[in-house]
């Protein structure tokens, strides 16, 4: 059996809810349902289905998408902070689709950041670009991701120009964005840069024109040849002249990296690391990896087969690698929301809840150490790269921040505008087959909650000591009972409520809900 072999049987709820925790930012008990008895592949198509095209963010003082509007320095602040909120409210409110977890993996991929573009427009217009290639051509999104607007200001390739060319962005082109260190010289990077020259961004900041785009100038263009090493077979690009150059240039340029083999494989290893596991073994490298990588190559870079494929695989599916990723602070941030059907509210009927709400996300993944659209390096976010990889989410700092989120959330004392963030536990009690039994209670929670399974000690703990604290187990029987007869009554209700917020908050700071 190849690891790539498609997963043909229909899914558990386990299984559905490791493709939906993998494939999200967290399901729901209802989209988990809906997944159970689907097939992988018919699970991997709805999540393929393209949503409607979100409408664009506001500006919090006027109402209008302000990427309509020329740059205001007074808002500026304002506008970057409802870019960062439109996209938690599409993440947040996204039904079982795969699109939001995609253009966080290319917004990871080709770094882009508020700190260094300083232009809201200019964010919003790249996250459209990454949005709209999401799951389509690499070769077509590689191009277009070269010439957009905010990557020509935070890589310098606006100040590549003939007679001083800037390297930054052709290192990152194959560093990070193509075919990974290793695999070309010092002087491609300079061939590269050459190559490049020319190209500039057009209504940066201006107070006076809405017009954002790209311009390349033929007179500011290297138009002699520029050759490269024996990593890219001594290719040479003809240099060329005039209004044409620039396009003809990159496309040889995109050409000749991605026919390297290795660019296949620098890829489909980072999707495997996205939605699979960081550790790729021999065994991995040579039965999952290469077969993608041809896959991806023969099929002239389309994104969306390589993805259904990993997706479908009988190795995705593989128990071991359940729990294998420790969330970052989006899966748990946003999936704990999602999970409880908790909505970000209108950006323009409830611009106070909305913002309010997603500011408090926002807060908590910046102190948790994933500020979106902010990254700390064009490498991007460390867990996704360096050595540890997702482990570097937990520190004792972020740990703590991690559980002070949730039992926020658990205690209902966020407010958003007229509205409070309450999880109504009794409803999420009652989705259990017997609530009133405290076996099944915990065993069906913690397969809900959790993507590896408890062992029969901590049950046992959570039921003994955290659910009835020391009480025999037939006491919670009898207090289920009592407040299902009398279901109206706020003591008795309460008396239940809170053991249950006790036992949630609990759960919540166990290690087996960090991870999916």
């Amino acid at each position: 059996m190849a690891l790539t072999d498609p997963y043909r049987k229909p899914l558990t709820g386990q299984q559905a809810a490791h493709l939906l925790r993998r494939a999200t930012f967290g399901p729901s008990p209802a989209q988990i349902r809906q997944f159970t008895g689907l097939t992988p592949q018919a699970a991997v198509t709805t999540l393929l289905t393209t949503p409607a095209t979100p409408t664009p963010p506001v500006d919090p003082a006027t109402l209008k998408p302000f990427n309509t509007l020329a740059f205001d320095t007074v808002q500026a602040t304002a506008w970057q902070n409802a870019t960062k909120y439109w996209w938690l409210g599409l993440m947040v409110n996204e039904g079982p689709s795969l699109r939001e977890k995609m253009v966080v993996f290319w917004q990871n991929h080709f770094v882009s950041t508020f700190g260094v573009v300083a232009d809201a427009r200019y964010m919003y217009r790249q996250n459209t670009v990454l949005r709209s290639h999401a799951v389509g051509n690499f070769r077509a999104f590689v191009i277009d991701m070269t010439k957009d607007p905010a990557m020509l200001r935070y890589l310098n390739g606006n100040q590549n120009v003939v007679g001083k060319p800037n390297e930054n962005y052709a290192r990152e082109l194959q560093e990070l964005f193509t075919i990974g260190v290793g695999n070309y010289t010092e002087d491609d990077v300079k061939a590269a840069a050459r190559v490049l020259t020319g190209w500039t961004d057009v209504g940066y900041r201006s107070t006076t024109s809405v017009d954002i785009s790209t311009t390349f100038r033929s007179a500011q263009h290297d138009g002699t040849d520029k050759v490269f090493s024996a990593a890219y077979q001594n290719k040479v690009i003809k240099g060329r002249t005039g209004t044409t150059a620039g396009d003809t240039e990159l496309g040889e340029l995109v050409d000749m990296i991605l026919a390297q083999p290795e660019a296949s494989r620098f890829i489909v290893r980072k999707l495997y690391r996205w939605f699979i596991n960081s550790t790729i073994t021999a065994d991995i490298e040579q039965n999952f990896i290469e077969p993608l990588a041809l896959q991806f190559r023969q099929g002239g870079f389309e994104i969306k087969p390589v993805v259904t494929t990993m997706l479908t695989s009988q190795h995705f599916f593989d128990d071991a690698l359940r729990g294998a990723i420790v969330k970052s602070p989006l899966e748990l941030n946003v999936g704990t929301l999602r999970y409880f059907g908790i909505k970000a509210p209108d950006a323009v009927t409830n611009q106070s809840g909305f913002a309010q709400l997603m500011a408090f996300v926002q807060a908590r993944n910046v102190e948790q150490q994933q500020n979106i659209m902010d990254q700390p390096t064009v490498f991007g976010w460390r867990p996704y790269y360096d050595t540890g990889f997702y482990d570097l989410w937990i520190n004792s700092t972020t740990l703590a921040l991690r559980g002070y989120f949730t039992d926020q959330l658990t205690a209902g004392t966020v407010k958003y505008g007229v509205d409070k963030l309450v999880l109504d536990l009794i409803a999420l009690a009652k989705l259990t087959s017997d609530p009133s039994d405290p076996v099944k209670l915990i065993d069906e929670w913690s397969a809900l909650f959790f993507a590896v399974d408890m062992t029969q000690s901590q049950r046992d703990f959570l039921i003994d000591n955290v659910l009835i604290s020391g009480l025999p187990r037939y006491e919670w029987n009898l207090e289920w009972q009592t407040y299902m007869s009398d279901p109206t009554n706020k003591n008795k209700q309460m008396a239940v409520n809170t053991k249950l917020n006790t036992t949630l908050q609990y759960m919540f700071r166990l290690a087996e809900y960090q991870v999916c």
